[in-house]
């Protein structure tokens, strides 16, 4: 390990001993696991958004489809990458699937520094909108994991922009397989560089506000064949927990359309991540929705009263204490009402 990981290593060391002894611990084989894989070179992290077409297998009926996805990935070392994906799979017959994706890349240099060929394999938890079998509703929320197999090659440019082309196998043990073939484009966003010293990691670390309240309004889109929609509003709590750990408590006001009238509380852990000198911030949430929603009967069967929520969010910081926020959740029932709430705000941070 390099004297400047040694550094960094320490820096986490004083701020996690302020937390219980067992996360200490853990925290700390972590840390030196990750400095291990990463002390032959600081590379930098990489968005993508690409699309492309999707081919359905073993489905009531095999069609095609336009497909999406928008992609993070983070190099390990020299030959392993990391990536968190959402795929969205179009609008097969009677299938309308998206999912999320955590795969781990072997990379190999076609051409050094410009082109490369990757492998991937992962999870992939899926959300699909489907007909039901045996039920006379319109329409069924399915949920359930998945494989994700994926090839790529990337070719990198001297500016931050990238270019990757993609090919993505889904497999679902027993419900409706998809290959899809996308491309699209990426964006480097920091470049590669020497670590700094820690005593400035430190300075900016104390000078950083750990609290921020953000008000939010967009749309809530119900996953069912007809997507209907209403407008959303929500306040939200967030508070610096760690370096790449958040934790937010929110009300969330989902309108009123003709399936759902929803209104609850969601409390969420996030990983987030600063680039840019901290001036863009991404994060994945999830956690439990506490609501009530006055279509569903609720009364009646109160297990529909708690449900799942995930969120990918970013943020841009105006100055110091103003930030503008984008956020993405994905309400997760288990009474065929999962929605998708996006939203966008003015956050202030104290």
């Amino acid at each position: 390990m390099t004297e400047s990981n040694l550094n960094l290593f320490h820096q986490y060391t004083c701020h996690l001993r302020l937390y219980k002894p067992a996360l200490y611990s853990v925290r700390c084989a972590l840390t030196v696991l990750l400095f291990q894989c990463t002390a032959t070179a600081a590379i930098a992290d990489e968005l993508f958004g690409l699309g492309g077409m999707v081919q359905s297998q073993n489905a009531e009926k095999n069609d095609s489809s336009y497909s999406w996805q928008l992609e993070y990935r983070e190099q390990l070392n020299e030959h392993f990458t990391a990536s968190l994906s959402y795929l969205n799979e179009g609008h097969i017959p009677a299938h309308h699937r998206d999912g999320h994706s955590l795969q781990l890349w072997m990379n190999t240099d076609v051409v050094e520094r410009r082109l490369a060929l990757s492998v991937g394999v992962g999870p992939y938890y899926y959300f699909d909108t489907t007909v039901p079998s045996t039920s006379s509703t319109a329409y069924t929320n399915e949920h359930g994991f998945g494989a994700a197999f994926s090839l790529a090659s990337i070719l990198r440019t001297e500016t931050p922009w990238l270019f990757q082309l993609r090919a993505n196998w889904i497999q679902t043990f027993g419900r409706m397989n998809t290959v899809s073939a996308l491309v699209g484009v990426g964006y480097q966003l920091d470049k590669p560089s020497q670590p700094k010293p820690s005593y400035d990691r430190q300075e900016r670390w104390d000078q950083t506000c750990n609290n921020e309240i953000t008000l939010l309004v967009g749309r809530t889109i119900t996953n069912s064949f007809d997507s209907e929609r209403s407008t959303a509003l929500s306040i939200e709590y967030r508070r610096r927990l760690l370096n790449y750990l958040d934790w937010t408590l929110s009300w969330l006001h989902e309108g009123d359309n003709r399936l759902i009238r929803r209104d609850g509380v969601a409390s969420q852990l996030w990983v987030v991540k600063n680039f840019m000198d901290e001036r863009i911030s991404l994060g994945l949430g999830a956690g439990a929705y506490l609501a009530i929603d006055q279509q569903a009967n609720h009364y009646q069967d109160s297990d529909r009263v708690i449900s799942a929520i995930s969120t990918l969010t970013g943020s841009y910081h105006l100055t110091s204490r103003w930030s503008l926020r984008a956020s993405w959740n994905r309400i997760v029932t288990n009474y065929d009402r999962d929605t998708d709430v996006i939203m966008g705000g003015v956050g202030y941070r104290f």
